[in-house]
């Protein structure tokens, strides 16, 4: 039998390490299993993990209920770390799941505060964006807002190059609004950018973009296999199908793992710092301010309103900014209502217990 804490763990290729194994200690010593979880769907979830009698990966279907609750950000999610029961029945269950490193969350797509966790654990989170129709800078500056807020590198994979001429020149403006991070431009189909593309993606990748930018299609490119279904985008107006329905995590040959996401319509971000990395430039410009709390509208000596006039900060990108701000700071101020309520629910009850308790 293989220890859980063994240097040999047959799940190192996919972020086991010392850290995590001494998170797991008191758990394996109660006949619990670490896995990692590669999907979940309606309350079952499979489980990568090591067959305590061969010291083989092997995957195990559980019951996600068990450590499922109302704090959405909290419930399992694909690429976590989780304990498992092995012989709880009459379905092996998750029993609980590890402090994670990173995760990509988003606001939920509905009207309320909560967020929805898109993928745990990862190292570099692949912004999939097509070059068959002409890309969208903001949309992209919001997805680099989620990835640096995730606490992963971001990494913007420029697709489908094989169709265009101007790879290049689209590659160039992506640059532009993407401080500090790689922007490739690949093919699945020839090949082109594969290679450098493998070279960055040997930890635990996940891959966000809309639909018809090529997740899947760069999934079974790097993974080697034909693991998840394609479907081609609507000639009409290059918009893809929603091919991938679910979070699937898939080991890669040479190490490390991908996890595609279905594609995401709307992408409401779900805390701030990582609009302050997506802007770094912005960020950088205000540091030349006379004002430290330079507001940037009517103040002398802004610098950010001189880059704004002479041309070196785009309009286009000063009002993403400010709109990614502004929605940031609603959220923050729908959150804070959703815990003064939450805290003052749970003192109406701790009082209502305490004059039950004192009556004669």
């Amino acid at each position: 039998m293989l220890s859980a804490t063994s240097a040999a763990h047959p799940l190192s290729g996919l972020g086991w390490d010392e850290d995590r194994a001494a998170d797991f200690h008191p758990l394996a010593e109660a006949g619990l299993l670490a896995g990692r979880i590669t999907r979940i769907d309606r309350g079952r979830c499979d489980v990568l993990l090591v067959d305590p009698e061969t010291g083989e990966p092997t995957t195990l279907r559980a019951d996600t209920r068990p450590v499922t609750g109302a704090d959405t950000v909290h419930n399992p999610c694909t690429g976590d770390w989780v304990a498992v029961d092995p012989a709880a029945r009459p379905l092996p269950a998750l029993t609980a799941v590890l402090s994670r490193t990173t995760a990509i969350i988003r606001k939920g797509a509905h009207k309320r505060s909560e967020g929805q966790v898109l993928a745990a654990n990862i190292d570099t989170v692949l912004i999939a964006v097509s070059l068959a129709a002409e890309p969208d800078l903001g949309r992209i500056e919001r997805l680099l807002a989620l990835a640096w807020e995730s606490g992963a590198d971001p990494l913007i994979v420029l697709t489908k190059s094989d169709v265009v001429h101007d790879g290049e020149f689209v590659r160039a403006d992506v640059e532009a609004v993407a401080p500090g991070v790689t922007v490739l431009t690949v093919s699945a189909e020839t090949g082109a950018g594969m290679d450098a593309l493998r070279a960055l993606t040997t930890g635990s990748c996940a891959l966000i973009g809309q639909s018809g930018a090529g997740k899947s299609t760069l999934t079974n490119a790097l993974a080697g296999t034909d693991t998840m279904t394609v479907q081609q985008v609507r000639s009409v107006d290059e918009k893809g199908r929603h091919t991938t329905t679910t979070r699937e995590l898939v080991p890669l040959p040479g190490g490390g793992a991908i996890i595609d996401t279905p594609g995401l319509r709307g992408v409401g971000l779900f805390g701030g710092e990582g609009i302050d990395l997506a802007f770094a430039d912005i960020d950088a410009l205000a540091t030349g301010c006379r004002y430290d709390d330079c507001s940037h509208r009517t103040e002398p000596a802004c610098a950010v309103r001189k880059a704004l006039t002479d041309g070196t900060l785009p309009e286009r990108r000063w009002e993403s900014y400010l709109k990614l701000q502004r929605e940031n700071a609603f959220i923050a101020s729908r959150t804070d209502a959703r815990l003064r309520a939450e805290r003052a629910r749970h003192h109406k009850s701790r009082t209502k217990a305490a004059r039950t308790s004192h009556r004669p």
